[in-house]
């Protein structure tokens, strides 16, 4: 094998984006491509059947920049997300879009293929892009924070998946990105709305409405923020103090979380990925307590997944 010239492959293809990446032997990311898929305006999401559709239809072009970033190398092996989460009957059909793709490729080519969760890339993304790759090697805790995940992850090494996860905590109903996404479609924002929100709520000086987080140990509510937040914007039609409203209190909530972690499992290094952790409001706050990738790699990428197939090789 050319360590040299060989590279592998990472398919994404979450429900809201389409991903690929390329990482060397030496585990450096040289390609990391990523397009949205469409969403319409004063929409709160799509529906898996419109995910797939969009996945396959954008596929050829995130490929295409793939193409160019692989010239004068060699493909030697492919990862591919195939589950959300490494747990029996985690299942969602926009994957499938990816996996096939993946499967194509590493057939044609006669290489390795390796399939991983999302949620896998995600915590694998975040640890490359905040220099805790070493940290495969012993037990910490990720948070993985986004539209379809607000969880509290206990991981530790495995010789077959690189990870073995176990969720220890979490939301007891809304996903953060959810009540984000909702609060500023409700308030006329495009979907996703997190970089809107965040840009209305940095925007804001007046004075911060209190937040007080529903927490109990690892776990937590976020539904009461959603209707919270609904009721202040038709009373005020303040869209900057209702989005500091809203990110202050996830902030809230996760450090909450977080302290609660720390006093159960004291000195147990902590990783923080996922959408809604690359929200610099949010991250601001709790930058003391763990590590947090870049936000190209917080977000849904296909990186994570073309390392994890990197560590299967080695």
């Amino acid at each position: 094998m050319d360590k040299h010239n060989g590279v592998i492959l990472g398919i994404d293809t979450s429900n809201y984006t389409t991903s690929a990446a390329l990482c060397t032997m030496d585990g450096e990311v040289i390609a990391n491509i990523k397009k949205l898929l469409p969403v319409e305006k004063g929409s709160r999401g799509l529906r898996q059947s419109e995910a797939l559709f969009h996945h396959t239809v954008q596929l050829p072009d995130v490929m295409e920049e793939i193409r160019s970033a692989l010239a004068g190398k060699k493909l030697t092996a492919v990862g591919y997300s195939q589950t959300p989460r490494d747990e029996e009957g985690s299942y969602m059909p926009c994957f499938l879009a990816g996996q096939s793709a993946a499967t194509a490729i590493a057939c044609a080519g006669g290489i390795p293929l390796y399939g991983f969760s999302h949620q896998s890339g995600h915590v694998m993304a975040a640890l490359y892009s905040a220099g805790r790759q070493d940290w495969i090697r012993e037990p910490f805790a990720a948070f993985h924070v986004s539209g379809g995940t607000t969880e509290i992850l206990y991981v530790r090494p495995d010789k077959e998946k690189i990870f073995s996860i176990e969720k220890i905590g979490g939301t007891l109903d809304l996903n953060a990105g959810q009540v984000i996404d909702r609060a500023g479609v409700m308030m006329g924002l495009s979907f996703p709305a997190g970089p809107a929100m965040e840009q209305a709520a940095e925007e804001y000086y007046e004075e911060m409405i209190p937040c007080r987080p529903s927490v109990k140990g690892l776990h937590c509510n976020l539904s009461g923020l959603e209707n919270k937040t609904q009721q202040m914007f038709e009373k005020e039609k303040n869209i900057g103090r209702c989005a500091a409203f809203v990110l202050g209190s996830v902030q809230k909530t996760l450090q909450v979380l977080t302290e609660h972690l720390l006093l159960e499992y004291p000195g147990l290094p902590i990783v923080y990925a996922g959408g809604v952790m690359s929200c610099g409001y949010i991250r601001k706050a709790l930058s003391p307590y763990g590590s947090f990738a870049a936000p190209a790699y917080s977000s849904d990428n296909a990186a994570g997944t073309a390392l994890l197939a990197l560590q299967n090789m080695l």
